[in-house]
């Protein structure tokens, strides 16, 4: 992420994070119980992924720009 830093308008950060398996419980479970919801922007076909890139520079999302494989 740093390296593309200087290429886009937004502003990108280096995240270290703990995952442990009674995170990722906890996580499930919100999401289950619809008290957490990513924030999607746009869901493409694998096909569009260059699409979804220029989006992501362009600056134009608020959300995540997400990839589907099937």
């Amino acid at each position: 992420a740093a390296a593309l830093s200087p290429l886009v308008k937004q502003r990108l950060v280096m995240l270290v994070s703990v995952v442990t398996d009674t995170r990722l419980v906890e996580l499930a479970r919100l999401v289950d119980a619809g008290a957490i919801t990513p924030a999607v922007d746009e869901v493409l076909p694998l096909a569009q992924a260059a699409d979804a890139m220029r989006m992501l520079e362009s600056g134009v999302v608020r959300g995540k720009v997400a990839l589907s494989v099937a």
